[in-house]
């Protein structure tokens, strides 16, 4: 027996050893208050996403906004005007007026009126502010309702993130005098004609209302962490949203447009309703981190904790009800334990990856269990711990898993070794997978490289250039994965593909070609959002080469990289740096794998790469046909003459670096995309070699002489004679952009 249950102790070791440590730490930071505010976040959202109540039709809002204001004349509603209000809504016979409104001071004409009528009305509640740190922080009652006991504190009891989650019952102020809230103060009156009066729960400070015992909110009720519980607090229980009671305006009571029976044995409250008033507050309601927040008026407020008061008394909605602290602590160690058995019963055999996404699912469905459950007993008036038990849960599933990882050390180190699973999983499976070195295999080469990203990125600060660049590479991996290939590196804006490495296949340049041509049409969709966002559009080139590398482990055995090595993985970045902005260019060995038939060749040319003896021929790829079935749009350039030619000053790039000799030339010809130049040097200096780039300075733009800025282009194969040449734009500041697309329309027209 002994024995057994040691070896039980041993075989469940993980679970006694986290499930407490992680409850414990869970306790600890939401005793810290780090856990406060994202259960007040879930608090909300319950609230937000359970069945709305039907609004309460013993309470109605008569609400001073911006149109009163404006049909009265002047920005503070004078006393007469409050005085024929109250007498109307008098002799509609409501139960209870809730006047919430500051009166401390006349607001002339009518005061007289106003005191007369405020005499003669026995169930209207007039407001103070009791809550303040000052003087000035308080608002004293109209005298003639302070003096006959018919007044109603008005204070909102707010949490750190501006929200009132609370409201008083009743409150002290500085003399130490028990006042009413506005909202029980109403609602006494309302239940006075059912029989209902409160009564103090021997032996406690509870209260007995009606069919409810109304118990003081404690400092650490439910997500509260030392909560100030001054007063007599309970926990709102809002109905709905803004708007949600009936409200009449001001204008609407005073010139009688509302049915002649509207307000009988209704509390009706008074208040401004407009932003104007400075009177709005923030509620579960009011939206969350994400979304825009819209709050309530103070009025709006006091009926929702009128009303929750009616309801609870009269029994048609119950209070919301927390648990102790020990129960809290309890429900926190189960979700803790629930995560740690289901982790640790179900730990990792042979099959890793699928017994991980395993714990994933139940870890998951866990997640979604505790979640129903809070949500299902919040609508049954509980609230209890969100966010603690889901925080156990989950650290519970991290520290299980951890520890099985660590135990698994070896794979782990092996895996940190590659770069993607794929990688990875294929030299798992190979018993010389692991050796370092490498081995002679023919694969394609695909790399490709955003046109002028250099000149973009040293004009943009370098958040921007992150965001551009993430924005580009989540398409184009996307693209990448789709047809199957491995990234080998990226290159700041380049990427090296490889097809087949580790896996050879019979179609790696056919999935090549295609994954080429759906990254480039992947790129309206990149330059779709960088519209969005106002920066610059990218244009990209990809070259693709087929040939015999060395494919294999690099390195030692501290750090080791998968990669490929040879003069092939060189001439395919030779071939990139000849494509213009939505180009693919193939190299003649790729052509040979795939087949002449199967691709849309739109052009092809003769270069010569640096370190190649003899020129070799690359072709421009516009579509392949089935089953991929990708085509790139035809674009033809149309060069339109300029009636003035524009003067500039152009260098010869060599690779990144920039020539020493300054050429002057001429803008001749424009298109969209690119320009004709005339060159003014005789020689053959003056004129840059196919292919290659070109740094230029206008001298006069829109008839302005000054050098415009820094303008990036590669020159086209075409030549127009033996001092012009074409050019492709690769780079254009917004500016040097915006002047010569107006330029080319006006040529158009």
């Amino acid at each position: 027996m002994r024995v057994r249950g040691k070896n039980l102790v041993w075989e469940w070791r993980g679970v006694w050893i986290t499930a407490p440590i992680v409850t414990i730490l869970v306790i600890l930071l939401r005793f810290a208050g780090l856990l406060q505010w994202m259960e007040w976040g879930a608090f909300d959202r319950y609230m937000r996403y359970r069945p709305q109540l039907p609004p309460d039709e013993r309470i109605a809002i008569v609400g001073v906004d911006e149109a009163d204001l404006r049909a009265i004349g002047q920005g503070l509603v004078p006393d007469n005007i409050y005085a024929g209000l109250l007498q109307k809504l008098r002799a509609r016979q409501p139960r209870a007026i809730g006047f919430d409104i500051y009166r401390d001071l006349p607001v002339p004409p009518g005061y007289e009126m106003l005191v007369e009528v405020f005499e003669s009305t026995p169930n209207l509640v007039g407001i103070e502010k009791v809550v303040g740190d000052s003087d000035r922080d308080v608002v004293a009652a109209p005298p003639v309702l302070k003096a006959l006991g018919r007044v109603g504190a008005n204070d909102v009891v707010t949490d750190a993130d501006k929200k009132v989650r609370r409201g008083f019952i009743y409150l002290s102020d500085r003399n130490g005098e028990t006042v009413y809230s506005l909202g029980l103060y109403l609602a006494l009156l309302y239940l006075e004609k059912e029989g209902i009066v409160p009564e103090i729960v021997e032996g406690t400070n509870d209260w007995r209302l009606g069919k409810q015992v109304f118990v003081p909110f404690e400092t650490n009720d439910g997500g509260y962490v030392r909560a100030d519980a001054g007063g007599f607090q309970l926990l709102l229980d809002y109905r709905g949203a803004g708007r949600h009671f009936e409200t009449v305006s001001l204008t609407d009571i005073l010139e009688d447009r509302v049915p002649p029976n509207w307000g009988r044995d209704r509390i009706i409250l008074i208040g401004a309703v407009s932003e104007s008033f400075n009177d709005l507050v923030f509620t579960p309601y009011s939206g969350g981190l994400l979304e825009i927040p819209e709050p309530i008026s103070g009025v709006e407020v006091h009926a929702h904790i009128t009303s929750q008061i009616l309801s609870a008394a009269l029994g048609d909605r119950p209070l919301i009800k927390t648990w102790s602290e020990p129960a809290e602590w309890l429900w926190i160690f189960l979700w803790s334990a629930i995560g740690s058995i289901s982790t640790w019963k179900w730990r990792p055999g042979l099959k890793i990856g699928t017994l991980s996404l395993g714990r994933a699912l139940r870890s998951l469905l866990a997640g979604i269990i505790l979640l129903g459950i809070t949500y299902a007993v919040f609508i049954w008036g509980w609230w209890i711990p969100v966010v603690p038990p889901l925080f156990a849960l989950t650290a519970s599933t991290v520290a299980i898993t951890g520890y099985l990882a660590h135990t698994a050390s070896s794979i782990k180190k092996t895996f940190g070794r590659y770069l993607t699973n794929e990688v990875v999983a294929n030299l798992l499976e190979s018993p010389e997978g692991l050796k370092l070195g490498g081995q002679r295999q023919k694969i394609t080469i695909l790399t490709s490289d955003l046109r002028g990203f250099t000149a973009i990125s040293e004009r943009l600060p370098p958040e921007d250039v992150v965001r551009i660049l993430n924005i580009y590479l989540q398409e184009m991996l996307d693209a990448i994965a789709e047809y199957e290939g491995t990234v080998d590196k990226f290159m700041g804006d380049g990427i090296l593909v490889l097809f087949g490495a580790p896996s050879v296949r019979q179609d790696d340049a056919r999935r090549a070609i295609a994954c080429a041509l759906a990254m480039q049409s992947a790129m309206a969709s990149v330059n779709s959002k960088m519209r969005a966002l106002d920066l610059p559009e990218l244009e990209m080139g990809i070259g693709i080469n087929t040939g015999e590398c060395v494919v294999g482990n690099i390195g030692s055995e501290k750090h080791t990289e998968y990669t490929v090595i040879g003069s092939q993985i060189n001439l395919a970045f030779r071939i990139e740096t000849y494509t213009t902005g939505n180009q693919v260019l193939i190299s003649e060995a790729t052509l040979a794998e795939v087949g002449r038939s199967r691709l849309r060749i739109d052009a092809s040319k003769q270069v010569k790469p640096k370190g190649v003896k003899q020129p070799i021929a690359v072709y421009d790829v516009g579509g392949i046909g089935e089953p991929y079935n990708l085509f790139l749009s035809k674009y033809e350039e149309i060069f339109l003459s300029l009636p003035e030619e524009i003067p500039l000053l152009y260098l010869i790039l060599d690779g990144k670096r920039v020539g020493d000799t300054i050429f002057k030339g001429s803008l001749v010809k424009l298109s969209t995309k690119g320009a004709e130049v005339r060159s003014e040097n005789v020689g053959i200096e003056s004129m840059p070699s196919p292919l290659s780039n070109i740094k230029i300075n206008l001298l006069k733009v829109d008839r302005q002489a000054g050098i415009s800025e820094d303008i990036y282009a590669k020159v086209l194969k075409k030549q127009a004679s033996q001092r012009t040449f074409y050019i492709r734009f690769t780079f254009k500041t917004p500016a040097i952009s915006g002047q010569l697309e107006t330029l080319y329309e006006s040529l158009r027209s």
